[in-house]
Formats: C-alpha cells, sequence, structure tokens
C-alpha cells in the first residue's frame, strides 16, 4: 500500500467510533491495528477476527457494522458466508467416512453417484477415472480458467436440465456428464468448485442424511460448534445473527430465481448458494471457524480425525502436481481442502491455509506451524478482488510483532 493511503486509511480507522476498540490484550493491538486499516481503507463496513494460540482463543473481535442501515455491529459471534472456507469442511467430512470404512480415498467418485447424463450427452470416458482424493486435490480434470465454472451457470444447466431455475446440484452433475474435462485427471491442478460439490453428494450417498446434518453431526459436533449453518441466496433467508453484505459500488446482476426483478443486488439473488453448500455454502462465525482451527491443531489430541486419517488430510498430492518426479515440494501445493506452504517439512514446519469470496463476501482462515490460527472475516468484497488478499500478510506480520500471549483461553465466553 502507498504510505500516503496507509496513513490515511490508519487515521481513519483510529478516528471512527466504531472501530478503534480495545484489544483483549495489549499486547494484540497489532491485530486490531491490521484489521481496522484493512477495513478502512477499501471503505467496507466491517469484519470480524479469531485468534487461537496451541488450541486457546486469545483474541476474539468484531469491528464496524453487521448492518450499516440499522446501526448493527458486528460481533465475534456474528455469522458470515465463509465461501470457499466451506472446503476444508467438507474435506474432513469425507476423512470420517473413510474412517468408518464407508469408502477410500482412491475409490472413484462416480462409482457412488448414480446419476445419469441429460439426453443426448456423450460422457468423457476419463470421468470415470476420477477419484475422490483427485476432488479434493483439484486434480480431477476441471479448469474454470479454460473452460468454465458450472456452479456459476445456474440458469443454462436449469434450461438444458429442462428444471426450474436456479439449477440444483444434481443437474449441475448431470450436466456436467456431458461435458469434456479440460485436462487428464491426476495429472495438474486446477481449482474446481465442481469437485466439492460431487463429494457432497458422495457424503449423502453414503450417509443416507443431508450433507448439511451429517456435516454437522460428525464435524462440526465434536469441534464444540452449534451455530454454523448453510447460507440462504435471498435476503429473506438471512439467518439471525447473519451480517448483511455489501457491494463496493452497490453493483447489480441478473437475477436467477423466478419472481424477483430482473436485476438484483449481487449477494442477493445472482447465483444459488444452495447449490454451492459443499464448496462454499456454510455460514459461521470468526469464533466458530477458530474453534474449527483448534481442533486441528495437534493430531494426536485431535476430536474430529485419528492422528493417521489427520496425516492423509494434509499429505501433498503426489508428483507431479506437489513436486517434480524427484526433489522438494513446490512453494505452495494445495491437499485435502487446505493450501500448503512448507517451511520446513523435515521439522514439521508447514502453514495451511483457506481463503473464500463471493460477491459481498471475502473471509481468510489460517494455521500456522507454530501454533497460530486465525480467521478474518468480511461483509463486502474488493473490486479489485486481488486487493483483499493484502489481509494475509498484514495478519502475520501482526502475530510476528506480539512478544506476550495471553495465557487464557477465551472459548468459553462465547456460545458455540
Amino acid at each position: 500500500m502507498h504510505r500516503r493511503r496507509f496513513l490515511a486509511a490508519t487515521s481513519a480507522a483510529v478516528a471512527s467510533p466504531f472501530l478503534a476498540r480495545a484489544a483483549e490484550a495489549p499486547s494484540l493491538a497489532s491485530f486490531d491495528q491490521a484489521m481496522e486499516t484493512f477495513i478502512a481503507a477499501r471503505q467496507m463496513p466491517g469484519g470480524a477476527l479469531a485468534v487461537v494460540k496451541d488450541g486457546r482463543l486469545v483474541h476474539a473481535r468484531g469491528y464496524g457494522w453487521a448492518d450499516k442501515e440499522k446501526q448493527q455491529r458486528v460481533e465475534p459471534t456474528s455469522l458470515y458466508r465463509i465461501a470457499s472456507i466451506s472446503k476444508p469442511i467438507t474435506a474432513v467430512a469425507v476423512l470420517k467416512l473413510v474412517e468408518q470404512g464407508k469408502l477410500k480415498l482412491d475409490d472413484r467418485a462416480f462409482d457412488f453417484l448414480p446419476l445419469k447424463p441429460l439426453p443426448g450427452a456423450k460422457p468423457d470416458p476419463r470421468l470415470r477415472t476420477i477419484t475422490i482424493r483427485q476432488c479434493l486435490q483439484h486434480t480431477g480434470g476441471w479448469d474454470r480458467d479454460k473452460s468454465y465454472d458450472p456452479m456459476f451457470r445456474p440458469k443454462l444447466i436449469a434450461e438444458a436440465a429442462k428444471e426450474a431455475a436456479p439449477a440444483s446440484a444434481s443437474a449441475v452433475i448431470r450436466y456436467m456428464l456431458g461435458q469434456p474435462l479440460d485436462f487428464d485427471p491426476g495429472t495438474r491442478y486446477a481449482y474446481s468448485n465442481f469437485g466439492y460439490c460431487m463429494l457432497g453428494r458422495v457424503i449423502e450417498k453414503l450417509t443416507g442424511k443431508s450433507y448439511e446434518q451429517f456435516v454437522k453431526d460428525a464435524v462440526l459436533a465434536p469441534a464444540g460448534i452449534k451455530a454454523m449453518r448453510l447460507g440462504r441466496s435471498l435476503e429473506t433467508g438471512r439467518a439471525p445473527g447473519e451480517v448483511r453484505y455489501y457491494m463496493p459500488e452497490s453493483e447489480t446482476a441478473e437475477n436467477v430465481f423466478p419472481g424477483l426483478p430482473p436485476k438484483v443486488p449481487w449477494p442477493y439473488g445472482a447465483f444459488n448458494l444452495e447449490a454451492m453448500d459443499a464448496h462454499g455454502g456454510w455460514l459461521a462465525s470468526a469464533v466458530d471457524l477458530a474453534r474449527f482451527a483448534a481442533a486441528l491443531h495437534n493430531p494426536e489430541k485431535c476430536p474430529l480425525l485419528k492422528p493417521e486419517t489427520w496425516r492423509e488430510l494434509h499429505t501433498p498430492p503426489p508428483a507431479t502436481v506437489a513436486r517434480a518426479t524427484e526433489g522438494p515440494s513446490k512453494g505452495t501445493y494445495y491437499c485435502c481442502g487446505f493450501m500448503s506452504r512448507p517451511m520446513d517439512v523435515a521439522a514439521g514446519r508447514v502453514n495451511y491455509w483457506h481463503s473464500g469470496s463471493l460477491p459481498g463476501t471475502y473471509t481468510m482462515l489460517v494455521r500456522r506451524w507454530d501454533g497460530l490460527s486465525w480467521a478474518a472475516l468480511f461483509n463486502q468484497r474488493s473490486k479489485e478482488r486481488k486487493l483483499d488478499g493484502e489481509i494475509d500478510p498484514a495478519l502475520h506480520r501482526a502475530a510476528d510483532v506480539v512478544k506476550d500471549w495471553p495465557r487464557g483461553d477465551l472459548f468459553t465466553k462465547f456460545v458455540a
């Protein structure tokens, strides 16, 4: 950030009566400054932050407005659309099925999905070779940059499937059964929302429960999380305690829901959040995500996964995706539900993280090798989306200057 812009943003944050709020401990003021500066520089309504140290919640704070119009402040327990941070949650749910003996990571994903392609479609024969592991690691063969992301084509796919718009997750899968893959499965990485959409349906098929209910029972409850739920597309479906979502210039987009005006606010009706459940549909608070991160802190004491399954969750994809045939891992890679950056593999030092982004939302979950984790949530996405990534190094810098970490645990202050 340009120095003049940084100083102006900092001054605005300090001057704002609803942004400038004391830290839980003076030693953690660097986190508040990073959040307030980020929010003020982008004129965001608000955000929330929760910080974990060695499994203990040491800082939790809301900044700004959950609802500008009603002057409702953000609380650490305010619910946000967490977008793609839903993927680590789905990944843990899949690993629970592995532990239960209901599937193996190298099982073929479509063997569990008895869905037929749309009439007249000719499936790519490579589809039947795609494994559960490849869906988890984004190596299944779909590349949205080369073709498109079907999760954001709800009207087109509904029309092709001859069902009411917006298209359901099952309709999207049936449609994609007739589309060619972009590359041979397992040969390279390409981020795919669709692969996680499939995993949600595999979970439902094998458990006989809805995706949401299985995740609540098998993942969230053991982590002590009670408030998380799947979000709804329309503002009329806004959950109790959920923030409102905003666009930088109040942009509108084409409505994908029947019975609404042709143009709607981007966050409310321009995409089908219900069909995005397993890859981007969860609502969570910063404290919720802090509990999830804390549960994954120690593989020997993890309430979610056995130690060997925890290690499977974090195992890099095979060569040549994560590394050359011979040699060390690449700078970053995607394991099962997390981006990974090896700091010192021999010493077990790897950082894990995931971001989430939808119109009206930007989120970040970080798990560092040194026992630190944090979740940062915002109810506006920047017009220049790459600017939102600046919160990541800002919070790392905030953590690195802390000399005295609180010894208590704030999790007991918050209702799960």
